[in-house]
């Protein structure tokens, strides 16, 4: 099979979470340990780092590869879902997996793939491990695809693990409330392995406090390590940064810039900033200082990120956000407040299975919406998000693409208006070159 044949018997013969939704999901480590053990175990032949959380794990799996990256250290991201292509769950050093590595290796193993049937995460985790293996890289920072303890991904044993934040989202798999997802989470928290904990949510900090001393575990809240004070957004040759001060547990100050934009980062920063102490402390890594600033100013050229507060161009202003349950989206409205426009244009859509009045209820009603549906199965139809927008003042046109709903919102614009492209993952694809 070549590439674009091998792609279509992953859609075809495996179940996708992100496209299908919860029948993909496999709650058990079953089918993940057997690839393991028929790959001959290829996590245990590299180091590595663990990311969780209900928000973030991206942008902080990102950070933290760029820095090592920078370091010199041959570096395996794996992060999900993929805007554009699948190679991008799969990266070395910022590069994608080559197409013909994908498509050798499910020919290689077809038979015990279709034996076993696992899920498409399953398989491409296993595909992930194989190559980053295969490779010889360094270390590999691992995000996982959803909650923790079921996770594909928690077959391995991680320097540091790091648990972002926790929020609504997933609950029909993870739980119907906070202190249910945070212990799903917490199952990526490994016997004597340090945990840096993100966001300070002291109703839940007991539930990893408990898991971390089962497991002897030391435990870290980012925040008393590296508390954020401020970001400041400027521009350097044309390109957008920020810059973020932080004050250090020794009362001294700690600044950076960084091209990942949004004010929300600086949550996440902390955590990347506390993770490479704690690396530091262990003497597992040698990372300095010089890396980690240069890391993190370069942060999309390092790796290739996009889609969290990613400019898509200027007059109008075009920002696009993965942001797509209720905490996302709360970072985003938070983000929009701090900028200046004439008029907010919102193309906007959704999938079906996230917690819609939730989402709805936080967006601005002052806003002109473009309702779109994502090209994809879980889609939800743009006109019931459009009448269920209705419901909380918040009103426009119905499109039946995300692209001609993007087409009419740059139409219409002024040069001093800002259009917000969001709601889902997928609608943020479609509008990505």
């Amino acid at each position: 099979m070549n590439y674009n044949e091998t792609l279509g018997y992953l859609h075809s013969r495996l179940p996708m979470f992100h496209r299908i939704g919860p029948a993909a999901y496999k709650a058990n480590l079953d089918n993940s340990l057997a690839l393991s053990h028929y790959l001959g175990k290829p996590e245990t032949n590299f180091r590595s780092i663990h990311i969780a959380g209900t928000n973030g794990k991206g942008s902080v799996s990102n950070m933290i590869a760029s820095v090592l990256q920078q370091q010199g250290y041959k570096t395996g991201l794996a992060t999900s879902p993929h805007l554009k292509d699948f190679r991008e769950r799969i990266r070395i050093n910022g590069k994608m997996i080559p197409k013909h590595e994908v498509s050798d290796f499910v020919s290689k193993h077809r038979q015990f793939i279709d034996r076993i049937q696992p899920s498409f995460f399953e398989l491409t985790i296993a595909l992930t491990f194989d190559f980053f293996a295969c490779e010889k890289v360094d270390v590999a920072v691992i995000e996982t695809g959803l909650g923790g303890r079921l996770d594909s991904t928690n077959i391995i044993k991680p320097e540091v693990s790091v648990i972002t934040n926790i929020g609504m989202d997933h609950m029909n798999l993870l739980g119907d409330t906070l202190e249910k997802i945070a212990g799903e989470k917490a199952g990526i928290i490994k016997a004597s392995t340090p945990v840096v904990i993100g966001r300070s949510q002291p109703e839940i900090f007991h539930v990893f406090e408990r898991k971390a001393n089962e497991l002897n575990a030391p435990i870290y809240k980012a925040n008393d390590l590296f508390k954020p004070e401020s970001a400041r957004y400027f521009e350097n040759a044309g390109r957008p940064f920020q810059e973020m001060q932080f004050s250090r547990s020794n009362g001294s100050m700690f600044t950076l810039q960084t091209d990942l934009l949004g004010k929300y980062q600086l949550e996440n920063m902390a955590s990347v900033l506390a993770t490479f102490e704690i690396l530091s402390q262990s003497g597992h890594f040698a990372v300095s200082e010089l890396s980690i600033l240069e890391g993190l100013s370069k942060v999309n050229l390092n790796t290739g990120f996009k889609g969290r507060w990613f400019q898509l161009g200027k007059c109008p202003s075009i920002i696009c956000d993965t942001g797509h349950n209720a905490d996302g989206i709360r970072m985003v409205v938070s983000q929009l407040k701090q900028i200046k426009f004439k008029s907010l244009r919102m193309v906007f859509g959704m999938v079906d299975d996230k917690d819609i009045e939730g989402i709805l209820s936080l967006l601005p009603s002052d806003a002109v919406y473009y309702f779109c549906k994502p090209n994809v199965p879980r889609g939800l139809d743009q006109n019931i998000l459009a009448s269920e927008a209705a419901r909380f003042a918040l009103h426009g046109r119905v499109f039946e693409s995300v692209k001609k709903a993007f087409v009419r919102a740059k139409k219409e614009a002024a040069q001093d208006d800002l259009i917000l492209v969001g709601g889902s993952t997928f609608v943020v694809a479609e509008v990505l070159k």
